[in-house]
């Protein structure tokens, strides 16, 4: 299963915090745990951010996660799940939690 988001003026940091910690609540193990920040062209005072997490179970991986934006304009998120290994209650449990605290910077599509 996928599931994809976009968000207004959040701070990508954040919501990959926030979402690692989500991970980790639902019994997970991190394995790759990677962000890069880089500059935008011509505007050295804006940054956008790029985020990697994938997470296990005892039987592999389940869950990655990909992260890309900046403070000031959109960040996508982009959430793919294993649903043998990830069972959909988790992961409902999952998007549950991170709408709560981050819905309010959800793009209106």
């Amino acid at each position: 299963m996928q599931i994809r988001k976009t968000y207004t003026d959040i701070n990508p940091e954040l919501l990959y915090a926030e979402i690692k910690d989500f991970a980790l609540k639902q019994g997970l193990t991190l394995g790759e745990n990677k962000q890069e920040t880089y500059t935008i062209p011509d505007e050295s005072a804006n940054f956008i951010s790029r985020g990697n997490l994938t997470f296990s179970t005892k039987g592999g991986d389940c869950l990655r996660i990909h992260i890309v934006g900046s403070k000031r304009g959109e960040t996508k998120l982009m959430i793919d799940a294993d649903e043998k290994l990830f069972p959909n209650e988790k992961l409902n449990a999952l998007q549950e939690d991170l709408d709560f605290v981050v819905s309010s910077y959800e793009a209106e599509e």
